[in-house]
């Protein structure tokens, strides 16, 4: 346990990182060897983990094995990202069945996977590598996811916006307009207290993030965001994605537009 990175508190954020250690190495970004080496042998040595870990988890002693393989399994960045999820996702499924009382992170997982694996999975996948070790980057990319949801489901209706001038709470407005989400689309007050409330989400995580993200440059006493502040908007932002793209989805009747399907 003691070479494990000490900013994972749980055995499902351990094998989150493992996967993301995995994507990175296989799309030519960094990954530290000696991480992978420890989350490997950490799995290996849980008879009730071992049997769902993927194969070439089990096999490749370290990256430089995990290299050619999946250099010579698949010539893209897409198909190494998509075989690595795909193959993660039993022992995912295990680890947050077996911890009930953590965010439902696999249901927006195959959400997002579902509505758009290259864009929108992959800034969610983002959110939830740096909410423990980078804070104000998970705060920045949890706007960034809801910016990129809005974007792909206002482009899918053939609904214009200026690229260069809207932002955020904008591209909430027009998205939430479509799907019938908007506030004062409903008459019970209950509808609208609770789509004001996203409402509300929406414009608060825009804030925090000129407040404590990344995004911009700081001053000589910057405000540090704590890691329960990145987890909170992070796990709002993934649920109010996930809520957009199931509503868009029943709206079309579809679970993905032919072009994404290809």
């Amino acid at each position: 346990m003691n070479d494990l990175p000490d900013f994972l508190e749980s055995d499902f954020e351990r094998a989150e990182y493992l996967q993301n250690l995995l994507v990175n190495r296989a799309t030519g970004k960094d990954a530290d060897p000696f991480e992978y080496q420890a989350l490997r042998k950490y799995f290996l040595d849980q008879t009730a983990i071992k049997p769902v870990l993927p194969d070439f988890v089990r096999k490749c002693r370290d990256l430089s094995q995990f290299w050619p393989y999946i250099k010579n399994k698949f010539d893209t960045y897409a198909e190494r990202r998509s075989h690595i999820w795909d193959e993660f996702r039993p022992l995912l499924d295990k680890l947050e069945a077996g911890h009930s009382t953590s965010p439902n992170y696999s249901a927006v997982s195959d959400g997002l996977t579902r509505f758009d694996q290259e864009g929108v999975h992959a800034v969610w996948s983002k959110a939830l590598e740096r909410k423990k070790s980078d804070p104000e980057g998970a705060i920045t990319t949890a706007r960034t996811l809801l910016e990129t949801v809005c974007k792909h489901i206002l482009d899918e209706a053939g609904v214009e916006y200026d690229e260069r001038k809207v932002n955020l709470p904008e591209l909430y407005k027009k998205t939430s307009r479509l799907l019938n989400l908007a506030p004062s689309q409903h008459t019970e007050e209950v509808f609208k207290q609770i789509l004001g409330g996203c409402t509300s989400i929406v414009i608060g995580l825009g804030t925090l993030r000129n407040r404590v993200g990344d995004a911009h440059g700081k001053g000589r006493r910057p405000t540090k965001p704590a890691t329960r502040h990145a987890e909170l908007a992070v796990n709002l932002a993934g649920s109010l994605a996930l809520y957009l793209v199931e509503t868009w989805e029943q709206n079309t009747g579809s679970p993905a537009s032919d072009a994404q399907k290809q």
